[in-house]
């Protein structure tokens, strides 16, 4: 008979640990080790015994056709996944809060189930009535799915092996998922992962496209252990600031479709509405003749995107200026500045300097470099950029101005939404010219400068 072995696992990071500490050597957190035990086989040597596995050549030929996707109607997740759902796929969705991860999956199932598939919605922190309450709200009761409420993971399982076994199941949450026969409490690190692992086990033996929410921390990581995010088959993050209405489903893993791909959504009184056009939607409420706001062309997935950046230079008594950033990576923009002033001489140095994406958009490209430097240059110089233009490239650290990828999309989106001129840096093949957009190709941020007035 095997003896139990102890180790003490951190529930921030899955580190484990021969010992007891009150902080995690991994991730610097107090009080997050917690005892677990598992059996290992007793004596010297010993070691569990298996079976033989019969490996098949790469080039067979397999007589099943694959899968056939599992379209929603919602073209905005649609996009994110690839082209719909796959039958046996698992897919794991984090959010923050209050962001709207319910509402888009009772949305979803409805919208699958109301095309003749079965959909079954599981919720482990909702009473029924409560699932019941939101999907009046949305108008949704009328939609054939079936809710049911349940924590314990064998009794799920059970559910899905009988014969009205669905072909879209949404479990919400894992972290309240359990499984009996471990000595843990729902959400530790042990549960997560043994109750995911059955959860997709189950999905895939029986073909079940499987949604699971998941609970994030404070930094924006999906709570629990990282060997989740490699075990199930897409990771979805539903961004968005709950002071904006826009929301962002963005895709950062999909074994069955590309990544970075995104999905915009705004927030209204009967759920989440889709924007086929997000640039439209992002640019509504902009103002031509304000210093410090420029439209930056970017690429999110395969899709461009036209979102406004908003700079703010203002002299500051402190004896460390602030440097606030939202939506944009703030080393990159230390970066920026350091450039700006000991290449360019923009007086920077001694300033509160404070960024801003409209609408709640994370940009992660460098290609905002350009449309940054001018927001600053601008908010110096108190002129605003030139009227319906737009700004995209990378800047090195000689304050030189690199290619980006894509710059026809971007230029056609631009053309499409009645700008007519953009700033961005020489491409090393001629670029096509769409509609009537006019060209200025600076060679460094001097050259950007000047296209913008100069500093006085």
């Amino acid at each position: 008979m095997g003896r139990p072995s102890v180790s003490f696992v951190c529930q921030q990071c899955g580190a484990s640990f021969p010992k007891w500490a009150g902080k995690c050597d991994e991730c610097s957190a107090w009080n997050t080790l917690v005892e677990e035990r598992q059996e290992t086989p007793s004596g010297p040597g010993k070691r569990a015994s298996g079976k033989s596995l019969t490996l098949e050549p790469l080039n067979q030929q397999t007589a099943a056709p694959p899968p056939a996707r599992m379209a929603s109607g919602m073209s905005e997740f649609d996009r994110v996944a690839g082209g719909g759902l796959v039958p046996g796929s698992a897919t794991l969705i984090g959010g923050d809060p209050g962001i709207g991860k319910s509402t888009l999956l009772l949305q979803l199932v409805c919208k699958l189930a109301a095309s003749g598939l079965k959909a079954a919605y599981i919720s482990g922190e909702e009473s029924a009535d409560q699932v019941r309450m939101r999907a009046v709200r949305l108008g949704l009761m009328n939609v054939p799915v079936a809710l049911g409420t349940a924590t314990n993971v064998s009794d799920i399982i059970a559910s899905i092996d009988g014969a009205e076994r669905p072909d879209i199941l949404v479990i919400d949450s894992i972290q309240t998922m359990f499984l009996p026969t471990l000595d843990s409490a729902p959400g530790t690190v042990s549960q997560v992962r043994a109750t995911a692992q059955e959860l997709i086990r189950a999905a895939k033996n029986k073909q079940v496209a499987l949604l699971i929410v998941g609970h994030v921390t404070k930094d924006g990581a999906i709570a629990g252990p990282r060997v989740l995010e490699h075990m199930v088959d897409a990771v979805l993050y539903f961004e968005g600031d709950r002071s904006h209405h826009f929301r962002i489903l963005r895709g950062v893993k999909n074994r069955f479709g590309a990544t970075d791909e995104i999905g915009v959504f705004e927030m209204v009184e009967s759920g989440l509405s889709e924007v086929p056009n997000p640039s439209e939607l992002f640019l509504a409420d902009r103002r031509e003749d304000v210093a410090g706001a420029v439209v930056f062309a970017g690429i999110e997935g395969s899709r461009p995107v036209l979102v406004e950046i908003e700079a703010l230079v203002a002299p500051s008594s402190l004896a460390s200026p602030r440097r606030n950033v939202v939506g944009w990576d703030s080393s990159r923009l230390a970066m920026l500045i350091a450039v700006l002033e000991a290449r360019c001489g923009v007086p920077l140095s001694g300033r509160d300097i404070f960024l801003n994406v409209a609408g709640g958009l994370k940009i992660s490209e460098t290609a905002a470099d350009v449309a940054v430097a001018a927001a600053l240059i601008s908010s110096v110089t108190g002129r605003a950029v030139p009227k319906r233009t737009v700004f995209f490239g990378e800047v090195a650290l000689s304050a030189e101005m690199r290619q980006v990828a894509q710059a026809d999309a971007r230029l056609k989106e631009s053309a499409k939404l009645g700008f007519d001129h953009a700033v961005m840096p020489r491409p090393r093949k001629a670029t096509a010219r769409t509609g009537n957009i006019s060209v200025s190709q600076p060679s460094s941020l001097a050259d950007l400068i000047e296209i913008l007035g100069g500093i006085a």
